[in-house]
């Protein structure tokens, strides 16, 4: 049976999860959301009630939350590349990065760009300050744990890169890393460099024009 993807091309854990797919060649039904009263937004809210997005369906099983699905392929759909070392202390520290750029990358940058989206009534400038803050120390600490890095956790393309790539992509036109941050900066751009992402963010070009704080002319 087909695997089934609810996403959205331009949504950054949409692209984590895509990349897990690009990266292994898994074959799947793509079920776009264009809003909630488009076909597959209707399908997802019977799916999942929260909405939110990527969920895999596979058979009877609906899987939420993108490092789950990536983890569900590599146990269920396994491929060349393994994503999740099988060495647990090297799975650990797989685990422990993923974390850090869904917490302390995506989730402050994506509070600057929702606040972006509010009124001006209802802007929490403060809020913005502090995510903005959080950036800068989340870039500073990877900039020197890059020092010895090709990929987010030591030699080899893993699930934290698959966070790493769209959280880092839409991070640095949220708040630039700028030249502060070298081996940030070298390691995006490595990951832009990557065939998987590479598909994804060409595949989310035409809605850049959504991005609310618009969307530099570059990447």
């Amino acid at each position: 049976m087909t695997l089934e993807l609810y996403f959205h091309p331009f949504s950054s854990y949409s692209q984590k999860a895509l990349i897990a797919l690009y990266e292994n060649g898994i074959p799947f039904e793509p079920q776009v959301v264009n809003g909630p009263d488009s076909p597959a937004g209707q399908a997802l809210s019977a799916l999942w009630p929260l909405k939110r997005f990527p969920v895999l369906v596979d058979g009877d099983r609906t899987i939420i939350e993108a490092t789950c699905i990536i983890e569900y392929l590599g146990l269920h759909h396994p491929g060349p590349v393994r994503l999740i070392p099988e060495d647990p202390k090297a799975a650990l520290e797989v685990r422990m990065m993923d974390r850090f750029f869904d917490n302390y990358v995506s989730t402050p940058q994506q509070k600057v760009v929702f606040d972006a989206l509010r009124i001006e009534a209802d802007r929490d400038p403060y809020g913005v300050r502090e995510a903005r803050a959080m950036l800068d120390t989340a870039y500073a600490w990877l900039d020197k744990t890059m020092a010895q890095r090709e990929w987010a956790a030591g030699d080899h393309f893993s699930l934290a890169d698959c966070a790493a790539a769209p959280f880092l992509f839409y991070a640095d036109w949220t708040h630039p890393i700028g030249e502060r941050f070298p081996r940030v900066t070298a390691y995006r751009q490595r990951l832009l460099q990557r065939p998987s992402f590479a598909r994804a963010v060409d595949e989310a070009r035409p809605y850049r024009k959504f991005f609310p704080l618009g969307a530099p002319d570059r990447d």
